[in-house]
C-alpha cells in the first residue's frame, strides 16, 4: 500500500515520522496541535496533520 493510499495512520507510526516518541504524540493531540480521529476505538492521525504538523513547525523555526 502506497503512502496515498494509506491515509490514517497509527500513533507508532505518526511518532516515528515525526522523529518523537508515543507520549509526545499523544501530548500533541491533547493539546490541539496534532488533528486525530477516532476510528471505534483507536486514535488515528490522518497523513495531512503529520504534514500540516511539520510545516507549521518549519515555519515557526525560521
Amino acid at each position: 500500500m502506497s503512502n496515498q493510499q494509506k491515509r490514517l495512520h497509527s500513533i507508532a507510526v505518526a511518532a516515528d515520522q515525526l522523529g518523537v516518541g508515543r507520549s509526545t504524540v499523544y501530548v500533541l493531540m491533547n493539546e490541539g496541535k496534532l488533528r486525530s480521529v477516532k476510528v471505534g476505538a483507536r486514535r488515528l492521525i490522518p497523513a495531512a496533520a503529520i504534514d500540516e504538523f511539520i510545516e507549521r513547525a518549519e515555519q515557526g523555526a525560521a
